[in-house]
């Protein structure tokens, strides 16, 4: 159970920040690198067309060898009709961390390969694992219950300690993760790395709105919903975003769910811009904060952590 060099001997905290749809952004991101933790957005959060390439460059020049390296999301998913021309793109600007979703594929591995790249891919249970591995992806985002977003179902025990039996390469751990005890747990478990997101979403960098921030901070696990109506895909919700939006929570299983369609971009925005994914950690966040803070926080919170398990 080793990281690569690359990334391990650049990290003051075993993080990576997940990367958020619509919030993730290059303000976020390097806000995150500059406090030692990996960080991380998809690549269809640049939509105007360039942006993606002009979020790259920035952040290649800003980014030092003193920063924690960043990292893309790629969804993989056959309605992204962006992949191809925002692989390329990751690998022109030889991308440090690419983290791939929805489907593992030999010849993107083969491409961030190239210049030297790390390949994760986010998975929620075993078949999915094995197929990653087997087409060449480095490490795995174990999905857990809890995670924000697109969530899986299964216990993180039973995720890493079965993950465990077979794969001895980097594994990060997504669900819940909201403090530095919850990372010093993930370490402890078995994995490498902590996977967090939901609580970025609570720091001044993060780009959602002021109401969304609050929300993030005011609510807890109970305030969450697991269902697949908005995208097509089973995640983690704010309830009182639901509700907001003029939505009965008692009456989602009522409704039909929608079609993932990653190539629709405005209708896939519209859903997450009104309803508000979130994970189950979050009862650890309190207050809105700057991402340095918070992340100065979470090294505290693991150094005691650590102590205490010593």
């Amino acid at each position: 159970m080793s990281l690569p060099s690359s990334l391990s001997e650049r990290l003051k905290l075993p993080v990576i920040a997940a990367p958020m749809f619509i919030i993730s952004r290059p303000k976020l991101v390097i806000a995150q690198c500059r406090a030692g933790i990996v960080g991380a957005f998809p690549s269809l959060n640049a939509r105007k067309p360039g942006e993606f390439e002009e979020w790259l460059q920035l952040l290649n020049e800003t980014l030092g060898p003193d920063d924690a390296p960043y990292a893309v999301n790629l969804i993989l998913h056959r309605s992204n009709i962006r992949l191809e021309e925002d692989l390329a793109l990751c690998v022109k600007y030889k991308v440090p961390i690419v983290i791939t979703s929805l489907g593992a594929r030999v010849e993107v591995n083969e491409a961030i390969h190239s210049y030297g790249g790390i390949v994760f891919h986010d998975v929620i249970n075993q078949t999915f694992a094995h197929k990653a591995i087997e087409k060449g992806a480095d490490g795995l985002v174990l999905v857990a219950a809890g995670a924000g977003g697109h969530a899986g179902t299964l216990s993180p025990f039973a995720l890493v300690q079965e993950t465990r039996e077979w794969f001895d390469g980097p594994i990060a751990l997504s669900g819940s993760i909201a403090n530095g005890a919850s990372i010093a747990a993930a370490k402890v478990m078995g994995a490498d790395l902590g996977y967090m997101g939901s609580a970025f979403i609570a720091t001044e960098e993060a780009d959602a709105v002021p109401a969304y921030k609050q929300m993030i901070a005011d609510s807890d696990a109970d305030d969450i919903i697991y269902t697949n109506l908005f995208t097509g895909v089973h995640g983690n919700y704010l309830k009182p975003s639901i509700v907001n939006a003029g939505i009965n929570p008692d009456e989602l299983a009522d409704k039909e769910a929608k079609h993932m369609n990653f190539g629709d971009m405005g209708s896939d925005a519209k859903a997450w811009k009104d309803i508000w994914g979130c994970g189950q950690g979050i009862g650890a966040v309190k207050s809105i904060q700057p991402a340095a803070v918070f992340i100065e926080k979470l090294k505290e919170e693991y150094a005691i952590a650590a102590k205490r398990l010593a």
